[in-house]
């Protein structure tokens, strides 16, 4: 799902840059109005727990792998407001520390994943709900189709950057990501129950998702290597470019440097990158919340 820098070019870069940064204002200014705010560690160990579920890619048909989103689940346990910043500092982190995705294109993905994800995906879920739906049948619907629109979503940048005829794109693209988006149901719908559902589990625990983060970094060298929906799309219609990046990545490729092991070496660059996530997303809950004091 991430757009990578050689992928996307022109106007379309600085267009989802500015509505990236117009709706991220705007959901900061709601979640500072909101009242029900998570703790500040509840909203970090989150924010950590979907950055390292993201990288656990895992394989679908015809030689593509997906990964898990979380948009929904950051609404479902964070509010919408709150679960849209989380999944915004995910996809920066990841661009800034691990050159996937990047800078010119960080609008764009943080539009797809983050407004779409979270945003979309929350309102979808509460229409739902409010339709009648149970929990689970509410989240496991939105969690499917916030990962389609932001396939779609996706497939329209790229066809308006002139990288991609936006049919051939998209069919591709919803294609492998329905498959995807069905694994997203049933890990949001699972993971929404166990860290929201557990009446043990208070809104300012964040030992879960301390617990679930540590695990999933544990599997992280183990993840499937195929290409996912996005990068076998672009092989099969050759809009697939190497390019260099604005700047070097500390730990590129989520690799960590000087670390001969290809596995140790993913898994101490997992752990830093879910420490810088927390530490990040702390930071911006207290932020959030001093805003409302003041």
């Amino acid at each position: 799902m991430h757009i990578p820098e050689s992928m996307m070019h022109g106007r379309v870069c600085p267009v989802t840059a500015t509505l990236s940064a117009t709706f991220l204002a705007a959901t900061a200014y709601a979640a500072c109005k909101v009242k029900d705010k998570p703790a500040p560690a509840r909203f970090a160990s989150v924010s950590a727990f979907i950055f390292a579920a993201q990288m656990l890619n895992f394989p679908v048909a015809h030689g593509t792998s997906g990964h898990f989103l979380g948009g929904v689940f950051a609404a479902a346990l964070l509010g919408i407001p709150h679960g849209i910043i989380a999944v915004s500092l995910v996809v920066s982190a990841q661009a800034l520390l691990f050159a996937d995705g990047g800078l010119s294109v960080l609008g764009a993905n943080i539009l797809n994943m983050a407004l779409v994800g979270a945003g979309m995906g929350g309102l979808l879920r509460h229409y739902f709900a409010k339709r009648g739906a149970g929990s689970a049948t509410a989240t496991a619907a939105a969690a499917w189709l916030c990962v389609m629109l932001a396939a779609l979503f996706c497939s329209a940048e790229l066809a308006l950057s002139g990288a991609a005829r936006f049919a051939q794109t998209a069919g591709a693209m919803l294609f492998a990501h329905a498959l995807t988006g069905a694994v997203e149901a049933a890990i949001t719908v699972a993971a929404v129950k166990a860290f929201a559902g557990n009446r043990m589990v208070s809104k300012t625990s964040c030992a879960p998702a301390a617990a679930a983060t540590a695990a999933l970094l544990m599997l992280a060298p183990f993840a499937s290597q195929l290409p996912d929906g996005l990068e076998s799309a672009a092989r099969q219609y050759g809009f697939l470019k190497e390019a260099q990046p604005l700047f070097a990545s500390p730990l590129a490729n989520y690799s960590f440097p000087a670390m001969s092991n290809p596995q140790i070496a993913a898994a101490m660059a997992g752990a830093a990158g879910a420490a810088a996530v927390f530490a990040a997303s702390y930071m911006a809950a207290r932020l959030i919340a001093g805003k409302q004091a003041a």
